[in-house]
């Protein structure tokens, strides 16, 4: 986790004690309090609400995704509209904010202590996505190498909201990116989301959660849920992003 500073202000050189005495009553006098600080990542400047778009909003939904309304399936489309709005209120909720769902200084001041400033999460890394049998990015199945990582990116943000759904509990990453080389070799789906980076696969990482606590605890945050009770899924919870809902773990929910 890297630790964020806010910008300070700084007073020019005076000459004569009477003239540093005028200059710092001034300045006590007039200054205000300090802006949110910016981010290694990205920062927003002003507020977002319903009917805002473009990339701001993006970069929000990206966070937010994960406390989207349960049974639907979120949308990263740059839109400010009613399903990011419910998004954000459960966000603020869930970290103790003003639930209002209008994003401002406070919202985003609680992400920025959320990511580090490579975009990812505070409590997971790049290192834990790459591809699982080989490490690193080799060449994806379609697309770019980019668009894998973009995908990810998402995955991890919905991914952190479950772990602090248990109560900030450790989760452990399995897998999550496959070049087909490697999803061939593990006996993978021959179209699993994990070849374009929209999976991850998830245990618990200490004894305070469970299997099951974590696939009932996804349902929420992922339009896909696999775990135990579907086939070859007995030992992890199968995370993906997709635009249809199934969720199928029979010994769990």
């Amino acid at each position: 986790m890297r630790l964020f500073t806010r910008p300070g202000r700084r007073l020019g050189t005076v000459v004569g004690t009477l003239l540093v005495t005028l200059a710092t009553s001034f300045v006590a006098i007039t200054s205000t309090a300090a802006p949110a600080h910016a981010d290694g990542c990205y920062t927003w400047s002003g507020t977002l609400q319903q009917g805002s778009t473009g990339n701001a909003v993006t970069q929000l939904q990206i966070r937010v995704a994960g406390w989207a309304a349960s049974g639907s399936v979120f949308a990263i489309d740059g839109s400010y509209g009613p399903a990011t709005t419910t998004a954000v209120r459960n966000f603020q909720s869930a970290y103790g904010l003003s639930a209002d769902g209008v994003a401002g200084a406070a919202t985003f001041n609680k992400i920025y202590a959320l990511q580090d400033d490579d975009c990812t999460p505070i409590h997971f890394d790049w290192s834990e996505v790459d591809d699982v049998c080989f490490g690193g990015w080799p060449a994806p199945i379609s697309g770019t190498i980019a668009q894998v990582k973009a995908n990810l990116l998402q995955a991890m943000w919905r991914a952190e909201a479950i772990r602090h759904r248990l109560g900030d509990v450790p989760l452990r990453v399995t897998s999550a990116y496959r070049s087909k080389s490697c999803n061939d070799r593990v006996g993978g789906a021959t179209n699993s989301n994990h070849l374009y980076g929209r999976a991850m696969d998830v245990v618990p990482g200490s004894s305070a959660s469970t299997m099951c606590g974590i696939g009932r605890a996804s349902r929420q945050s992922f339009p896909q849920v696999l775990g135990p009770g579907y086939p070859d899924h007995s030992d992890h919870i199968h995370l993906g992003i997709q635009s249809s809902i199934y969720h199928s773990a029979s010994q769990c929910f």
